[in-house]
């Protein structure tokens, strides 16, 4: 697997769904002569009739845009005075509840809300914050910080910083600021500085300076860092990833290490994730649940094709085979069809 990460030439020529336009490498997408008074109707009917036609639930939900799916969330308090999801939560269950729930939810707040999640009780999940912390556009984390503002009346940095701490914190709070360079010209040299920061800083020192990292890693631009991946390559002979696994451990590791993949090609990083969300025994549906909603309209057909590249096997056939009934059936249908 970690040869896909190794094949450096191969992801710094891959097309970033940065630079997409939103929605164009997505699968769920827009309704051409959307009618939002139809679709209040057809959902009541499914909802409110002797029991739930999930079949209306699932094509509706996964057939219209976001902002579609909230003109409805709209329209449905006004016309019967309840709100969507509610009744969603109320009329279905288990995983295909949390499915349908999330694709009538803006993305912003599912962020918001699975972030909560992770947070809340003891212990917190790391995993998550990493995940969607690592992946998100300074544009996404500064609407899903106001959605968490919204929900739980605090910021989310003030409630981070009773939860993280040490190096992972540092580099989770610089993430949850959406404060990453966005710029898009790239300057050979300053990448070539930055690697030499980055190897003097790990491989030729005693010990590793992980503030190094943290600040290269957590505030520069992506395709300074796409630039600076193959400089490190250039200069120590080994890949940036190969070089954070050696020399830094636990979830700052795991932090850095996934933000070089989604540097490199943030729909492999979310490829791997699906599929190990479903391998071995029995399948972590939550992560799978998050990872299809949240890319469905972003870069579902990227991710289906780097799915197919890693695991010589479609997406669309993995999730067949491995998920069934409903939940399978609108999991498909976000997949988007068979490579």
């Amino acid at each position: 697997m970690s040869d896909l990460w190794d094949d450096l030439e191969n992801f710094a020529r891959a097309p970033s769904s940065s630079t997409a336009a939103p929605g164009e490498r997505g699968t769920i997408k827009a309704k051409a002569n959307f009618n939002v008074s139809e679709d209040v109707a057809a959902l009541r009917k499914a909802i409110e009739g002797i029991g739930t036609t999930e079949k209306t639930l699932i094509d509706i939900l996964t057939h219209r845009s976001s902002s579609q799916k909230q003109a409805i969330s709209k329209a449905y308090l006004e016309t019967t005075n309840r709100i969507l999801v509610n009744d969603l939560k109320g009329d279905t269950q288990g995983s295909l509840e949390d499915l349908l729930v999330a694709l009538a939810r803006p993305p912003a707040v599912n962020d918001a809300k699975w972030l909560i999640e992770a947070i809340k009780g003891a212990g917190t999940d790391n995993n998550i914050l990493i995940e969607i912390l690592a992946s998100r556009t300074n544009k996404q984390i500064k609407e899903l910080s106001a959605a968490y503002a919204e929900e739980t009346k605090k910021t989310l940095i003030q409630k981070l910083k009773t939860e993280v701490s040490g190096d992972f914190g540092k580099a989770i709070l610089l993430l949850a600021e959406g404060a990453r360079d966005e710029s898009t010209n790239v300057n050979a040299d300053k990448a070539r500085e930055d690697a030499k920061a980055l190897y003097h800083a790990g491989e030729k020192k005693l010990g590793t300076d992980e503030s190094k990292f943290i600040e290269i890693l957590c505030k520069r631009s992506i395709p300074h860092l796409r630039q600076t991946i193959l400089e490190y390559k250039n200069i120590s002979g080994k890949t940036l990833q190969k070089s954070i696994e050696k020399e830094i451990s636990g979830d700052l590791e795991e932090l850095l290490v996934a933000i070089v993949k989604c540097v490199m090609s943030t729909p492999a990083y979310f490829a791997e994730k699906v599929y190990k969300s479903m391998k071995g025994a029995g399948t972590d549906e939550t992560t799978l649940t998050r990872v299809m909603v949240s890319r469905g309209e972003i870069d579902m057909l990227d991710i289906r094709a780097e799915f197919k590249k890693l695991y010589q096997n479609s997406l669309f056939k993995e999730i067949s085979s491995d998920v069934s009934g409903n939940y399978g059936d609108c999991l498909n249908v976000i997949c988007g069809g068979e490579d």
